[in-house]
């Protein structure tokens, strides 16, 4: 088996925030303008999540189209999560936060304590996979209680929350080119950070003005980033660019480092 993840490139990144956009004004769209409900909605997208897992974990190698529709899907599910535990359930914001971000911590020391590594270049077993696949739900499910927390609960509003955001991303990235912040650390850092920087993105592109948005609205801000999404996803199907080459796997021996060495975050 090859890894089974992308290689971190500009790509990568883009993507990324572009399917955290996507799961928060999905979400929305389905709950909302198709009065599906959170309940519903949830099943719905729980059900097409497993599926593409299925699939994800099946395959050999890392497929650009299966890999990124999964990423996609679990964005929702994680905004979905948190939805309910605030609006069905009455779980505060402070709360879901905490428990997310201590279920990730918690993900991430069962992974290394079973793995001695949390790189995503070596990707190439189920377990590894298994373990990858349930940080990133939970990177999702946190972001989205960290950016409605300072967005709404803290009232900073969408824009200034994507800003904040997006400065932290780029304090990480001058941490680690600047003073070698370790590249697995700032990977995942940066990874979490993304989601609620997409999701704050989200909700200011489609959100009445009068909530502090632009009124782009759900349907046409998912529609716009989805099919950016696929133009990403067919150039680097073509292209390959975002493909780990086979002699770039160096061995169980360099899959058990903890550091990625000099790839970038």
């Amino acid at each position: 088996m090859l890894n089974k993840v992308p290689e971190v490139t500009i790509f990568f990144w883009i993507i990324k925030i572009l399917c955290t956009t996507v799961g928060e004004t999905a979400a929305d769209f389905l709950n909302t303008n198709l009065n599906l409900g959170l309940t519903n909605t949830t099943y719905v997208m729980a059900v097409l999540l497993v599926i593409t897992l299925f699939f994800q974990f099946r395959a050999r190698k890392y497929v650009p189209g299966i890999y990124w529709v999964a990423v996609v899907l679990i964005s929702v599910v994680g905004t979905l999560i948190t939805d309910n535990l605030t609006d069905n359930f009455g779980v505060s914001l402070e709360t879901t936060t905490v428990v997310f971000g201590v279920a990730l911590a918690a993900t991430f020391g069962a992974w290394y304590a079973s793995e001695k590594t949390l790189s995503i270049h070596t990707i190439y077993t189920v377990r590894r996979e298994a373990f990858y696949w349930l940080a990133i739900l939970f990177t999702f499910a946190l972001g989205t209680a960290a950016g409605d927390l300072a967005a709404e609960k803290m009232n900073l509003g969408y824009l200034v929350s994507a800003l904040i955001f997006g400065a932290l991303i780029a304090i990480v990235t001058v941490a680690h080119y600047g003073v070698k912040l370790n590249a697995v650390l700032a990977f995942w850092i940066a990874y979490i950070l993304t989601r609620p920087l997409g999701a704050s993105l989200g909700d200011y592109l489609s959100q009445a003005p009068g909530d502090g948005g632009l009124g782009l609205g759900t349907i046409a801000t998912s529609a716009l980033f989805l099919v950016t999404i696929l133009g990403f996803v067919a150039y680097l199907t073509i292209s390959r660019r975002d493909q780990t080459a086979p002699k770039a796997l160096g061995g169980e021996e360099q899959g058990l480092t903890a550091s990625s060495g000099h790839r970038a975050p």
